[in-house]
């Protein structure tokens, strides 16, 4: 989580969290979540960000209560989320272990009043080269938000990297951007709306 980040909210706007990335320095996935953040901030939410570092975890493991403060932080922020946004790269097809290890930690919201992601919504980011591997990715990570209860929105975003999708400033070109803007704006403009019954 980003010490510039850090906020203290007032419940006048929607908390999103955001996580995910790369342990590479600038990577695709990692910007294109800052940016789909920094829309979200734009339309009026409080934004949250776990990135690659902050994602760098032990295994989850179920049985055990034990969990670093970087592990505790990560689940307290998902529990006090009114929307969430997950970016991935594409690794053979599939989200990176990284990124599926972190949305683990999720089991550990199973027991409360509002379980796992229920009613929330969950914007999708995936990135590779080719289409192949995002498409792939894309899709798993919906299925992974329905499989928390959560809400994918209608719009997700797989960027193809082996194109040029970012500009030399770093932000998104402009098909991206809109695409990534758009996701922001519909997480938070979920989040807003009353809340949603429990699934049952």
């Amino acid at each position: 989580m980003q010490d510039n980040e850090k906020l203290v909210r007032d419940g006048s706007a929607p908390l999103i969290v955001g996580l995910g990335g790369t342990t590479r320095a600038g990577s695709s996935s990692e910007r294109a979540l800052r940016f789909a953040l920094t829309a979200a901030r734009e339309h009026g939410a409080e934004t949250l960000l776990f990135g690659a570092d902050e994602i760098n975890l032990p295994m989850y493991q179920p049985d055990s209560g034990d969990r670093t403060s970087r592990a505790a932080d990560l689940v307290t922020a998902l529990r006090r989320a009114d929307g969430v946004i997950i970016a991935s790269p594409g690794y053979h097809g599939a989200l990176s272990g990284l990124v599926k290890n972190a949305l683990d930690y999720v089991e550990d919201l199973r027991a409360d009043d509002r379980p796992y992601l229920d009613g929330r919504a969950v914007g999708c980011i995936s990135t590779a080269a080719g289409w192949q591997a995002p498409a792939a990715t894309l899709g798993q990570l919906r299925a992974i938000a329905h499989a928390l209860r959560g809400w994918p929105t209608p719009l997700g975003v797989a960027i193809n990297s082996a194109q040029p999708c970012f500009t030399e400033e770093g932000d998104p070109t402009a098909q991206y951007a809109d695409q990534l803007r758009t996701m922001a704006h519909q997480v938070v403009d979920f989040a807003r709306r009353p809340a949603l019954p429990l699934a049952g």
